[in-house]
């Protein structure tokens, strides 16, 4: 699986060089103004390509200034989680000693 995504994204550069090597060269020859189409479709990957850009840089950033600090959210909450679970741990303990105890009492 992984190896397709890497042989997908090699292709996409690889397209992408011979573009640019097409136009700089002058073998492919766009005129914005005459193709109006090919304007909005780059406009759009480029409003696409900005927005996942932006998300993962947004999730880069928040991850680091998260983890300098102290625990996150979720940690905290985890932690808490687990102190619950001692206490509730213990107390079954106590009740089943005391229930071991005396087979005969049901409360």
């Amino acid at each position: 699986m992984r190896r397709k995504w890497l042989a997908l994204w090699a292709a996409f550069v690889v397209s992408l060089v011979v573009i640019e090597v097409l136009l700089v060269t002058g073998r492919l020859v766009i005129d914005p103004l005459t193709n109006f189409y090919f304007v909005i479709l780059a406009m759009a990957v480029i409003g696409v390509l900005a927005i996942i850009g932006a998300v993962f840089i947004g999730i880069f950033i928040t991850t680091r200034i998260l983890s300098s600090r102290e625990f996150t959210p979720f940690e905290k909450e985890m932690l808490g989680m687990r102190e619950d679970v001692k206490t509730l741990t213990v107390r079954v303990e106590e009740l089943s000693a005391l229930l071991a105890g005396n087979p005969d009492q049901k409360e």
